[in-house]
């Protein structure tokens, strides 16, 4: 009897994809599996024929061949394929090793379990992130027992391998046609029996307690920036390696000075007066105040630049800018001598708004004229 074609047989067409095919062979291997057709030899058949194909077609080398050649390409009489009934286990722990914990396993016994890690949430001003420093951390964790080493076990003895499951930790328990894997009910997934537990650990080979830690903050860390010290998490299993400890920057607002990057912000306050005239004033850095020209002229939003004023790049090494957005201050509280005085000044600009306000000379043209285009 000539075989079917392989895509027919898993009711699939042949641009379907390899999860497809997994996903047709999963149901196809469930319907026709001996296990729940006991003495049904038509449905051990149509299991072998889905078997072969999901073989072929989840090969890469073999599906082009069959896909150029047919069945010849694949012919085990040809070097090809592979026919028969095989392991029941062997496929069925391929497809469905991720939710049941996989087939067959090779052996060699479980391995104690490295630490977990650890992370600390460090909030830091933003002087000592541009500036760097060296912090004393508080960490809580599970450390190594010191008076069992780690073992677990009471001085003198030594835990033995668990007979139930042979070091590995799990047993395997059938349920129908699946073979499921569960942690060990006698070590409890450990793969080790300790009967003369530590008095201090009580067996667990690790102990709470708080340590303190010398952590070096590189200058220039900013919000987000992450430092990891090996070694320093929790404890491992029974001696295995502990894991690490990750310290988590965080910077808290500034209330002169905003960052992006390696640049600094910040806005300084000047009266009408210096704004119009000109003259110099004083603006904070992270390193003390230093002076600032004013241009005469200047208008409310004009931005300055001091160069090397900045944070100095945790990365880079480079430099950032401070720059400086100047914000005219209107005066308040003022006294009658002092308004009349700003009257006298306004009247001298009467008929001259072109000469000395130009941008609002220019605005209330381009108002004017987009009335006159909408009316138009």
């Amino acid at each position: 009897m000539s075989k079917r074609d392989f895509y027919e047989v898993l009711g699939v067409s042949r641009d379907v994809s390899e999860r497809e095919i997994k996903k047709a062979y999963k149901r196809l291997a469930m319907k026709f599996h001996p296990d729940r057709n006991p003495g049904d030899k038509a449905a051990e058949a149509s299991f072998k024929e889905v078997k072969e194909a999901y073989e072929i077609l989840t090969d890469s080398d073999k599906k082009a061949a069959y896909d150029q050649f047919g069945h010849a390409g694949v012919d085990p009489n040809r070097g090809g394929g592979h026919g028969g009934q095989g392991d029941f286990g062997d496929i069925f722990g391929d497809v469905f090793g991720d939710i049941f914990g996989g087939g067959r396993r090779g052996g060699g016994q479980r391995q104690a379990a490295r630490g977990s890690d650890l992370r600390y949430n460090l909030e830091l001003s933003l002087e000592e992130a541009v500036r760097g420093l060296t912090k004393e951390l508080r960490i809580p964790t599970l450390a190594a027992c010191d008076l069992c080493d780690g073992s677990g076990a009471k001085a003198g003895t030594k835990a033995t391998t668990c007979g139930t499951c042979n070091g590995q930790g799990q047993v395997q328990m059938r349920q129908g046609f699946f073979a499921v894997q569960q942690a060990c009910p006698t070590c409890q997934g450990r793969g080790k029996i300790i009967k003369d537990p530590c008095s201090k650990c009580h067996g667990e080979g690790r102990v709470e307690k708080s340590k303190t830690l010398s952590v070096k903050i590189p200058a220039g860390v900013d919000t987000g920036d992450r430092i990891r010290l090996t070694g320093e998490g929790e404890a491992g299993e029974f001696g295995a390696p502990p894991g690490d400890l990750y310290v988590q920057v965080s910077v808290r607002e500034h209330n002169i000075f905003t960052r992006d990057a390696n640049n600094l912000y910040c806005e300084v306050p000047i009266s009408f007066s210096k704004a119009a005239l000109g003259g110099e004033i004083e603006v904070p850095t992270l390193d003390g105040k230093v002076s600032l020209k004013i241009p005469t002229e200047t208008q409310t939003g004009r931005m300055f630049r001091l160069r090397g004023k900045g944070v100095k790049s945790v990365r880079s090494h480079a430099v950032g800018d401070l720059l400086c957005k100047v914000v005219m201050e209107t005066p308040v509280n003022l006294n009658d001598k002092q308004k009349e005085l700003l009257r006298e000044f306004e009247a001298t600009l009467t008929g001259e708004s072109k000469k000395h306000s130009p941008k609002a000379e220019g605005f209330f043209d381009g108002v004017k004229k987009f009335f006159q285009d909408l009316n138009s």
